[in-house]
């Protein structure tokens, strides 16, 4: 937000230098980024004077050309050659002398000694759009005959230097929005440095009814989204152009000036951090103003032509027919201000923020109205801007105010109330605060001390103050005025012991994993939470169902949160296949959410809802690639199963407490499932359905992990870190060679060995795969390699033996395996 020194000044009598005053404020909260010159006119009219037009003859060789001589109060006259139509003897002009810089928009130029049809010109007599004071090119500025000759224009049209301030307003300082709020912070900043000055609001006594004839009426009939409508009429006046001294302190800032009734608004609105908004009351048909929501599917035209539907949660100002602004954020095309209009209806109101914030973000529409209104405003003070504003306008354009003041406020706004203890301000800053430097801080805010005790102050806080409520509150704003600075260290430390909590356990093993996954070659991504809702369509692993759904999406690609990490994952796959990079290894750490109307209880709002941190790895293209040692090699499932099973035991999980189970689903042509022995899901793999590949764009096999990063968590827990000593008697490798069902999966097999033998079993290996001639039909069969040993002897013939005729017939039972 821009703050203009000058402008500043005037609600505030101090002597800080604008770089001074930038410090303060940033000392207080209200962080100053620069700290800009700026004038009203570029280039602020140096080396233009006034001079005297003593002799002005035609140009000998052209029949539009003069050529003059003029006094500039320097000694010898210059010699000037001038086009304009006006020029004469015994002018007053401005001039520009030779060295001079002018401005066209962005573009400067010298005014340089020159020859105009082979006449000296030392110089140039200026009219208004070439200097900037105006937009009239019909002929040179003639000034008053008594205007002094050598006058620096710049002290004839008063133009003078500002500074503005560029202040950070944090989202909960609303107060601080404007001229006066800044001035107020500061005014309390000097009391607390000994400069106390102060704070100069506008008066209003001289407001009155001139003419006592009704006018403009006003109904509210949303109370909840209108906490208070103010409204007054001034007739008669003269839309035109602002006077120099409005148009300036709004060009300051940044805006444009537009005529005298929307300026005063708008000087209002940066001076005092209250928004207004003039209506031509000419256009108010039926002499009535309504504060109502719209109607579903309402059409209206806004201020800038663009036709807006409405929705029922949309506050509308209204005429008896139809409506004529959209409350607190934006004008209409037909009601507005303009030269034509003789009465004006003025409003000042305050709005509720919700509101107002979702009504802005409904129409992608930010204005410095909307800004202020949905962060909240003071109820309280709309009637005093309502009467600064009616006294302005009748300022500069004149006009009759008439009628009653409308004002309905249902429901008024009371100060806060918040009892603050001594103790518990010294306990939260570190420091003891002498108890009236406390008083002094708290009063110099605009707190009122309704009661004191040696323990501490009863205080009501002004309503502005919205992000002011609690003693906490209260306690940092004393900090903040008091000083940071003013905090000193202590020589002591104080700590204390600290313990891991299981969030600490989390991000280490994630930063372990991650580490490792980048050891194999893999590239991390982050993708947004906020995804495609159409990509739920028709699946039932991860039903549409169970998306939660954004009340107010930015569009139709992030309308809700992510239920898998899959598609973010595979949007940044066809991305970089796009741009041939097709060799892709990527992991991805994130939340993922899920709503289930079934988990829903009575008195729970959030019962249906859950969270849960997931790991993705995504694997496809080559794993080998243009490598003289190597030929090339694609990725594979089994390359991805290695991955997956690496990082579980990284993480200290047995792979032999985790179960491989057979999947097939919407999401997997083929894949897995790893579950603990109870049943509970540690994560999915497999290879990535061939219909969701085609969807995405990507005609390559994807492979694809995701991990319950919150449950694998969990299992860590109960590791406990052991070792035991190599044994010293050998271990016995026996292989079988299975004919099985080509649905049997490795994992089952490993699985019936382990319970035929639990203790002297230390290893399942698959080392061979065979499918092809000689088979029976829907057949395949596996080379298996089983790795016993005993730690504490040698194990003998008959106990080998035993331990594989178990196996043998066990397999032979629960998976109809045979022997070859």
């Amino acid at each position: 937000m821009n703050i203009s020194y000058n402008w500043l000044k005037e609600y505030l009598d101090f002597d800080l230098q604008p770089e001074e005053v930038a410090a303060a404020l940033t000392s207080i909260g209200l962080e100053t980024g620069s700290v800009e010159e700026v004038q009203t006119i570029k280039g602020g009219l140096e080396g233009l004077v006034v001079g005297e037009v003593l002799t002005c003859e035609m140009h000998p060789n052209s029949d539009h050309l003069h050529v003059t001589t003029v006094n500039v109060g320097t000694g010898e006259p210059l010699q000037i050659v001038c086009g304009a139509p006006n020029v004469a003897a015994g002018q007053k002009v401005i001039v520009a002398v030779n060295g001079t810089k002018l401005y066209d928009g962005d573009q400067e130029f010298t005014i340089k000694r020159s020859k105009l049809r082979g006449v000296e010109s030392n110089g140039m007599i200026c009219a208004e759009d070439e200097i900037g004071v105006g937009t009239d090119h019909a002929g040179i500025i003639v000034l008053p005959s008594d205007t002094p000759v050598g006058l620096p224009a710049k002290e004839y049209y008063n133009i003078k230097s500002d500074y503005v301030l560029e202040v950070d307003i944090t989202p909960n300082r609303v107060d601080a929005t404007s001229h006066f709020g800044v001035a107020r912070d500061l005014a309390a900043y000097l009391k607390q440095h000994g400069q106390p000055a102060e704070l100069k609001r506008p008066s209003v006594e001289v407001f009155h009814i001139e003419d006592e004839t009704p006018a403009i009426e006003v109904v509210v009939e949303n109370t909840e989204a209108c906490l208070r409508y103010s409204g007054v009429t001034i007739k008669g006046v003269t839309v035109k152009e602002s006077p120099e001294w409005l148009q300036n302190r709004l060009r300051t800032i940044g805006l444009r000036p537009i005529n005298n009734v929307v300026d005063v608004t708008n000087y209002i609105l940066h001076g005092m951090g209250q928004p207004l908004h003039s209506f031509d009351a000419g256009k108010i048909n039926g002499g009535k103003v309504i504060v109502k929501a719209a109607h579903e599917g309402d059409k209206f035209v806004t201020l800038d032509g663009v036709e807006r539907t409405l929705t029922n949660r949309d506050l509308m100002i209204c005429n008896a027919e139809k409506p004529m602004c959209i409350a607190g954020v934006f004008g209409g095309l037909e009601s507005g201000v303009t030269e034509a209009t003789t009465d004006v209806f003025l409003e000042s109101a305050t709005f509720h923020p919700t509101w107002i914030r979702k009504t802005a973000r409904r129409f992608g529409l930010n204005t410095d109205a909307s800004f202020r209104y949905e962060r909240g405003l003071d109820p309280n003070v709309t009637i005093y801007i309502l009467k600064y504003a009616a006294l302005l306008i009748q300022e500069v354009a004149g006009g009759t105010i008439t009628g009653a003041v409308q004002d309905i406020y249902p429901k008024v706004f009371e100060p806060y109330k918040v009892n603050l203890t001594y103790e518990k301000i010294n306990s939260l800053t570190g420091k003891v605060i002498p108890t009236e430097t406390v008083k002094s801080i708290v009063e110099s805010l605009e707190m009122k001390i309704t009661n004191e005790t040696a323990e501490g102050l009863s205080l009501e806080v002004p309503v502005y103050r919205i992000d002011v409520q609690r003693d906490v509150d209260v306690i940092e704003d004393i900090l903040r005025i008091y000083g940071y600075n003013n905090i000193e260290f202590s020589e002591h430390v104080k700590s204390n012991l600290s313990y891991q909590t299981p969030t600490d356990h989390s991000y280490k093993m994630e930063n372990l994993i991650s580490e490792q996954l980048c050891g194999y070659g893999f590239n991390e991504i982050l993708n947004n939470s906020l995804t495609r809702s159409a990509y739920y369509d028709a699946l039932t692993t991860y039903p549409a169902s169970h998306c939660i759904m954004l009340m107010n999406p930015l569009s139709a690609d992030l309308n809700c949160l992510r239920q898998t990490l899959l598609f973010g994952g595979l949007e940044s796959i066809e991305h970089n296949m796009k741009r041939k990079k097709g060799n892709i290894h990527f992991y991805e750490f994130g939340n993922c959410y899920d709503f289930n109307a079934e988990n829903k209880k009575e008195g729970e709002a959030l019962s249906p809802y859950s969270e849960e941190y997931h790991l993705g790895i995504w694997v496809c293209g080559n794993r080998v690639e243009n490598n003289w040692a190597h030929p090339n090699e694609k990725t594979s499932v089994y390359e991805l199963k290695a991955y997956v099973e690496n990082i579980l035991v990284r993480l200290g999980i047995s792979l032999k407490k985790v179960i491989f189970g057979n999947l097939t689903n919407d999401i997997y042509d083929a894949g897995l499932s790893l579950t603990t022995p109870s049943g509970k899901v540690l994560g999915t793999l497999g290879i990535v359905s061939h219909k969701i590949c085609k969807a995405m764009d990507i005609d390559t096999e994807v492979y694809y992990a995701e991990l319950r990063w919150t449950a694998l968590m969990k299992e860590t827990k109960k590791n406990k870190v052991t070792y035991t000593d190599l044994s010293k008697f050998p271990g016995v490798k026996r292989d079988l060679a299975l004919l099985i069902d080509k649905s049997v999966q490795f994992a089952e097999i490993q699985k019936v060995a382990f319970e035929s033998e639990r203790k002297l079993l230390k290893e399942v290996t698959l080392f061979d795969v065979y499918e092809g001639k000689n088979l029976p039909e829907g057949k395949k069969s596996y080379a298996v390699s089983f790795f016993l040993e005993d730690e504490t002897k040698t194990l003998n013939d008959k106990q080998i033996d035993a331990i594989m005729k178990k196996i043998q017939t066990n397999l032979e039972q629960k998976i109809g395996a045979q022997l070859r």
